[in-house]
């Protein structure tokens, strides 16, 4: 066997980079982990449970705001103690199982924000509360909303320091499954943050859009629905007439066409009316011009029994505007074809009873022909029960499907084949 000379002293310095990259990795989780507990331990000692003793809370709105800090800490008090020992897979292998509690706090921090700015605008008392607890030197001018954070942020900062770990930890070493394993769960209460950060700023956006809208008569508050984006565009009227401008929304499952109200109107001067919903269902969209760079273009969306011509004369918006509108119409549309395709595979196993019900009568059928008495008395029985049910309709068993996100105007939209419904 050749010896290349310098290898064996390469992969040992190779060894010694990964190891001062873990070790200046493991202190710094170290430091970060005694501070989060502290601060930890702030809200629950001086807000939790001096609230639950003093009663300036109802209990179930102490739960709302805090909700499961306490079970945090805990847990974190724990993981510490491991980690402060340099057990840092077995520390996070003992951890992961009680993520629950982050996921139950990461679910509530929105409600728990909305809770807690209602309880300072209507109780006095615990307004001073919370004001005299800020002012004790050990928050260091921290506020009670900061700390509320932490958990959500602990946990993007926790997968970054086993991806860091694990990166820098030999596949031999012991610990490195453990860490591995660490890093996919606390990866996936990262990701349901995330989710849950964009629901809440789609809510957000849909519920600044119905402000926006005058009267209730147009529902932009739908489950599934999700907010795109909004613009003026000219609208070119079939019959040749001077383009007007529009206001759109553009939702994952429709097209709001609006106008402003009259800026004399003493309350709705900044709000628009709703004229008309487009479903994106059955939409066709095609760009008639606007493919160079020349200044706008002119957008065709054809509808069942619709069409509209959308115009610009800004080619970046158009372009804009165009990619948008094909991203909501394909999405839309292949989810419908995913779920024709689930309804098709509901509908075999009842044609398949059906033809296992043929084989059974008609074998039936030949052993009775070994005996014609029976055979005269079964017929006869076979006759008296079918007279007794209803015939079945196989055709008619088919589940109905609809979309979600549909607002009742246009379900009977739909029910009457219209390609849109007027406002």
């Amino acid at each position: 066997m050749s010896f290349v000379p310098g290898l064996g002293s390469s992969i040992q310095e190779q060894r010694d980079r990964w190891e001062r990259k873990r070790s200046r990795t493991a202190r710094e989780l170290v430091q970060t982990e005694q501070h989060y507990c502290q601060q930890l331990k702030l809200v629950t000692t001086y807000f939790v449970e001096i609230l639950k003793a003093k009663g300036t809370l109802r209990q179930d709105i102490t739960e709302n705001i805090f909700s499961s800090i306490k079970a945090i800490h805990s847990v974190n008090q724990s993981l510490l103690v491991h980690l402060e020992n340099g057990y840092f897979g077995r520390g996070f292998d003992q951890f992961c199982p009680h993520l629950q509690h982050y996921n139950t706090y990461v679910d509530n921090i929105y409600n728990a924000s909305k809770v807690l700015r209602i309880q300072l605008k209507k109780n006095k008392a615990f307004r001073r509360f919370k004001k005299l607890q800020e002012t004790r030197p050990e928050f260091n001018n921290q506020k009670l909303e900061d700390l509320l954070q932490l958990p959500i942020l602990r946990i993007d900062q926790y997968k970054h320091f086993l991806q860091d770990l694990t990166a820098n930890t030999s596949p031999d070493n012991p610990e490195f499954q453990q860490l591995s394993k660490a890093v996919t769960a606390v990866s996936e209460v990262s990701h349901r943050i995330q989710n849950n950060t964009r629901c809440h700023e789609n809510h957000l956006q849909l519920c600044r859009v119905q402000k926006l809208l005058k009267g209730r008569k147009t529902k932009v508050l739908a489950a599934g629905r999700w907010y795109i984006r909004e613009g003026w565009l000219n609208m070119v009227p079939p019959k040749g007439a001077e383009a007007k401008p529009k206001m759109f929304f553009l939702f994952s499952d429709m097209l709001l066409q609006a106008k402003r109200c009259s800026p004399l109107h003493p309350t709705n001067g900044d709000k628009f009316t709703g004229q008309h919903m487009y479903p994106l269902q059955d939409c066709t969209l095609e760009k008639v011009f606007g493919h160079t760079r020349s200044k706008g273009g002119l957008l065709s969306l054809t509808f069942p029994r619709a069409k509209l011509l959308l115009m610009s004369s800004n080619q970046e918006d158009l372009n804009d505007w165009y990619q948008s509108l094909s991203s909501a119409i394909r999405k839309l549309q292949s989810k419908q074809t995913v779920v024709h395709h689930r309804d098709e595979l509901h509908q075999r196993p009842s044609h398949s009873a059906a033809d296992s019900h043929n084989v059974l009568s008609s074998s039936s059928s030949s052993s009775n022909n070994n005996n014609p008495g029976r055979k005269r008395n079964m017929v006869s029985a076979e006759s008296d029960r079918q007279a007794d049910k209803p015939p079945v309709e196989w055709e008619s068993s088919a589940p109905k499907r609809m979309k979600q996100g549909d607002t009742p105007e246009q379900s009977s939209a739909e029910s009457s084949s219209s390609g849109c419904v007027i406002l």
